[in-house]
């Protein structure tokens, strides 16, 4: 079976521990976290095939979660798990991105034939990896290795939350990228003072490809930013 990673949210440890032992017994790579914050920084780590999230979470609730990956992911599919049944609360976990939902307590056969089928359904072709090295005017940028490569081959070595905010740049290359989008993403929160380390990494990064003058990072006023080259 080709790789396969899923996040798991889930705050109640022991229900967490269990669905990660019968995840992982499937062969599924399983990434347990006990909060939405955490969830949010492990999802911008590397690729998920499948997210599962409890709804009542410390930090970030499930619904709220769903909403931060969905500004950076429209693909990745959600399942949540709740102790909820009503109707309303399907349909607010639908509205924020889920794509499917399962009451607790829940059979595991049958969680495994919902967690089966999701995959199934999105990743039809589960070779194909997403890419990893971009173009940016005339420099490369490595995002696994966390590196600029430059048009006469300098290399310029990027930290890991540089590398984070360039490649959601890059993947929004030319539409607006919020700035709530990048704060979650990275740091996991959107308040002032984290808003204020944005602004520092923005700079820094605007320096780093300074050496093409195609390449701009715009400031849109209230919003955001935008790549361009």
């Amino acid at each position: 079976m080709n790789e396969i990673n899923i996040l798991l949210v889930e705050d109640d440890t022991n229900l967490g521990f269990l669905i990660q032992d019968t995840l992982k017994s499937e062969g599924y790579n399983v990434q347990l976290c006990l909060n939405g914050v955490e969830g949010l920084k492990k999802f911008n780590d590397k690729t998920y095939h499948l997210c599962i999230l409890d709804v009542m979470m410390p930090k970030k609730d499930g619904f709220t979660l769903a909403k931060d990956i969905r500004q950076i992911n429209s693909k990745t599919p959600i399942l949540f798990l709740t102790a909820k049944a009503q109707t309303a609360d399907k349909i607010e976990g639908l509205k924020a991105g889920g794509d499917d939902y399962l009451t607790k307590p829940f059979n595991s056969e049958e969680f495994m034939l919902r967690v089966k089928a999701l995959i199934r359904r999105s990743n039809p072709d589960l070779t194909t990896s997403e890419p990893k090295v971009f173009k940016i005017g005339e420099t490369t940028f490595d995002s696994e290795n966390f590196k600029l490569i430059y048009k006469d081959k300098e290399e310029k070595k990027l930290t890991k939350k540089e590398s984070k905010i360039l490649l959601l740049l890059v993947q929004h290359k030319h539409k607006v990228l919020p700035r709530e989008v990048v704060l979650n993403a990275v740091w996991g929160q959107d308040d002032y003072f984290v808003g204020r380390s944005l602004d520092v990494f923005i700079t820094k990064i605007r320096k780093y490809l300074k050496p093409d003058d195609k390449v701009k990072i715009e400031n849109v006023h209230g919003v955001g930013f935008k790549l361009e080259d």
